[in-house]
């Protein structure tokens, strides 16, 4: 019949270390750890990468195959009633199958009675369990406080600059409009000024060029009253006839 030690100590193989009860879907990682799988599923959304949470090997994937030895053997284990809480709560030595009840501070492990006299733990630091707990869970708490202090500073902090981001952009909004509409402005009067001034030249052309026109019209009339002489003339020398010439000449002075 199996001794005590060694139902406890099958028992610890076949507790999760992570939510220590038995194994449900067990799954085996890479570096040869057992956890449940949705245990290590839930470990690596919450640390956002994939590492074993018992020695802390990192992974290129999340990839892992299940045990089924273990599933097995904590379905056994279910069925017999064994209780692993129990079992965690007193967790007993490997080596001299005594209850844990100190705590070695220079090597961070729980340790029996007799191997806190041993020699590989001479001149460590001891203390018993639940100081050890209530020890770590005070610096837990502080670092935990000092972390939810620095947490609302850095909330603080990022709500002012938020604030600060918003005011800037509507104030560059602001600038941005006025002068739109500042250039709107003065495109509108340079229009109007300029549309007045060609409309001033324009009258000033008008002015200038209507006497000038007038007095190229009468010009233009002498020039074909003369050009109408000339003609005239021409053809009056032209004649042939000395009496016809003569007649003409006579009726033109009379003129």
């Amino acid at each position: 019949m199996a001794s005590k030690g060694q139902v406890e100590s099958l028992i610890e193989e076949i507790i999760c270390p992570i939510c220590l009860d038995f194994f449900t879907d067990p799954v085996i990682l890479e570096c040869g750890h057992n956890f449940c799988r949705s245990c290590i599923t839930r470990c690596w959304e919450r640390e956002e990468r994939n590492s074993c949470p018992e020695c802390r090997a990192e992974f290129a994937d999340r990839t892992f195959k299940v045990s089924w030895a273990l599933a097995n053997l904590s379905e056994k284990a279910r069925k017999l009633n064994l209780n692993p809480i129990d079992n965690e709560r007193k967790l007993h030595c490997k080596e001299h199958e005594e209850e844990l009840k100190l705590f070695c501070e220079t090597d961070k492990t729980l340790i029996c009675l007799i191997c806190a006299t041993a020699r590989e733990h001479k001149s460590h630091n001891f203390m018993p369990v639940k100081e050890a707990v209530e020890v770590y869970k005070g610096q837990v708490k502080s670092s935990l406080d000092s972390l939810t202090k620095r947490k609302s500073d850095f909330e603080e902090m990022e709500h002012q600059q938020k604030e600060k981001i918003s005011g800037v952009r509507e104030q560059s909004q602001s600038v941005q409009s006025h002068i739109t509409s500042y250039f709107a402005e003065l495109h509108r009067i340079f229009l109007e000024r300029e549309q007045r001034v060609l409309r001033d030249i324009r009258e000033e052309e008008e002015r200038i060029l209507n006497p000038m026109e007038k007095n190229l019209q009468v010009i233009q009339e002498n020039l074909n009253s003369i050009q109408q002489e000339i003609l005239s003339l021409q053809e009056w020398i032209n004649q042939k006839d000395s009496v016809i010439f003569l007649k003409e000449e006579a009726r033109r002075k009379w003129r």
